[in-house]
């Protein structure tokens, strides 16, 4: 779990950031689109590289959605497959994870290997021709199978496809997620076992998706881990803990000092938006992306 004990100035200093961030999309929300329109016209920092993943947003329609994203000033629009780049590239916005095979039958089987490779090499081929940086993979549940030999089956189907990657100048990502709560039995479940993957594939193009609620779930000590890990870090994903809620003061992680430490540490890729808003969306939407705007 990621902790700190603070002196009170400090913590009357997150509570006040935290609240003005809320408190300026609360009141553009108040004030109809033309005041929505005019604060999300405010220019973003820079530092951070802003993305969404779709699905938790599955109710809007996708062209809105785009819409409302471009004029928040997010970038990507993510998790999603060929079909949807059209109205993507519409709207100016780019794909930052592209979808390929599945979550739970994944790459630490031999046996799932000709069906995710089958998938994962036309996903890499639509990547690189959007021109988008990253195709996602998946590790697979365990079904009994123990951590080395899981990481092995893992490294020789990526291997198989790795060459085509750097061909096409695209990254290869595998997420990190939690088995405790959401997905149970899924092997790359740690930070320290993906990197290993990564390492004994080999390649510049072979990397992590570090979920923040994954793995603050599943390790905590988010700060430390990704300055450890940069390098094996190709994307990044957010969400409140617990419930993968919004990501201000109701949960327990401090998200300005986690993307501080992202950019001092000279992270370069994006930061993916996924989280499950429990008020309006598309202001928790905006909410996040200032809280995260270091």
């Amino acid at each position: 779990m990621t902790s700190r004990t603070k002196p009170a100035a400090s913590a009357v200093s997150r509570r006040s950031m935290l609240k003005a961030a809320g408190g300026v999309v609360a009141a553009a929300a108040i004030g109809g689109p033309a005041a929505r329109a005019e604060e999300s016209a405010a220019k973003l920092k820079g530092n951070i590289r802003h993305s969404v993943s779709r699905w938790c947003y599955s109710k809007i329609p996708f062209d809105e959605f785009c819409g409302h994203c471009k004029r928040i000033g997010i970038q990507s629009v993510e998790l999603l497959g060929p079909s949807d780049f059209p109205v993507l590239q519409k709207h100016g916005l780019v794909c930052a994870m592209v979808n390929s095979h599945g979550l739970t039958k994944g790459l630490n089987h031999r046996e799932n290997h000709a069906e995710c490779l089958a998938k994962l090499r036309p996903a890499i081929e639509a990547t690189a021709a959007a021109g988008f940086p990253n195709t996602i993979c998946f590790s697979g549940n365990r079904d009994g199978i123990d951590d080395e030999e899981g990481l092995k089956n893992c490294v020789e189907a990526i291997k198989q496809v790795i060459g085509f990657a750097e061909e096409k100048k695209v990254t290869l990502c595998m997420e990190l997620l939690n088995s405790k709560v959401n997905h149970k039995d899924y092997q790359c479940d740690r930070t320290a076992w993906g990197v290993e993957v990564c390492k004994r594939v080999g390649s510049p193009n072979m990397k992590l998706l570090y979920d923040i609620y994954h793995m603050q779930i599943m390790e905590g000590d988010v700060i430390a881990t990704v300055q450890k890990f940069l390098p094996y870090i190709g994307h990044v994903h957010t969400g409140g803990v617990p419930g993968r809620n919004e990501i201000d003061e109701t949960q327990e992680l401090y998200y300005p000092a986690v993307m501080q430490a992202l950019v001092k540490a000279g992270y370069k890729g994006f930061v993916g938006q996924e989280f499950i808003p429990k008020r309006d969306p598309i202001a928790s939407l905006e909410q996040a992306i200032r809280i995260c705007d270091v």
